[in-house]
């Protein structure tokens, strides 16, 4: 006999119940879109005074997180990785990560960049084993142009594509612009991970969640940097409150020419990179 899983039965019965909700919600409103996820996507609003999520001595009506990427001083040790999955135990496989880091090779009489990141096959038959990450010397006998490496992550976007889509409000835009999951409204649907047009998201199948960078969120909220950032042995990854004219991520953005990802999605990225090449989305 086939056996079932109790909490997928549950979620999918949510979801059977949740479509005939929206569908007699629109009808009698006239649009497509419940109250009752509209109550849960609040979080992002103070409780109380000046305290709010995660503690009350954090108030986060004074933050305005932003991110910063030096791809020309990125190179690709993979200690952000590492840090990573240990700081917010993402699962030690090859192909879950909240952080990643992707080469890109120009040779010798080719336009278009060669790219590979550390999950991909050969790079992980260089290192031996999924939970050792490096980038396999491939290129060693070929004519190399030009190669540098770029560390991508969560893009916390202003207009972030995942919150529109959530059907539960578990993923949610807080007031210092981290993008939250909260794991006990995350059905598993998946729609965040398909709306995210960075690849930003991935399902973790053993949680029955969707996980993603936030940014170390736990550590920022009490002073500290995030694991990435802190472990990182070159400055390549900048962090900082925006608010703060003085701090590292405005000094960054103010003294370098900045782009974004993808900008024509309108999700208006809060990671900001230099030394980018056309063939980086």
């Amino acid at each position: 006999m086939k056996k079932t899983n109790p909490a997928l039965a549950a979620r999918r019965a949510f979801l059977r119940r949740l479509g005939r909700a929206a569908t007699y919600a629109g009808a009698a409103l006239g649009v497509g879109s419940l109250g009752g996820v509209q109550k849960v996507a609040a979080k992002n609003e103070s409780t109380s005074g000046t305290g709010s999520f995660p503690t009350k001595d954090y108030d986060w009506t004074k933050r305005r997180w932003a991110f910063g990427v030096d791809a020309t001083k990125c190179i690709g040790c993979l200690r952000c990785v590492e840090a990573c999955k240990r700081e917010n135990n993402v699962p030690g496989d090859a192909h879950h990560f909240r952080t990643w880091v992707e080469r890109y090779v120009y040779l010798e009489g080719e336009d278009k960049a060669r790219i590979d990141s550390h999950h991909d096959p050969v790079n992980i038959a260089a290192s031996g084993s999924e939970r050792e990450y490096r980038f396999a010397n491939r290129y060693k006998d070929a004519k190399v142009e030009k190669a540098f490496f770029v560390p991508k992550l969560c893009n916390q976007c202003t207009h972030p594509a995942c919150v529109q889509v959530c059907p539960t409000g578990a993923t949610y835009k807080t007031v210092d612009g981290v993008v939250l999951i909260d794991e006990k409204y995350c059905i598993g649907c998946q729609y965040c991970v398909q709306a995210c047009p960075y690849g930003a998201r991935f399902f973790n199948a053993r949680k029955g969640v969707t996980e993603k960078c936030y940014w170390c969120y736990h550590r920022i909220t009490k002073g500290l940097q995030p694991a990435c950032v802190e472990v990182c042995p070159v400055g390549a990854r900048i962090f900082g409150d925006l608010n703060d004219k003085q701090s590292p991520i405005s000094l960054f953005i103010r003294n370098n020419r900045v782009h974004v990802l993808r900008p024509e999605t309108g999700n208006a990225p809060n990671v900001f990179y230099v030394g980018l090449d056309k063939d980086v989305v």
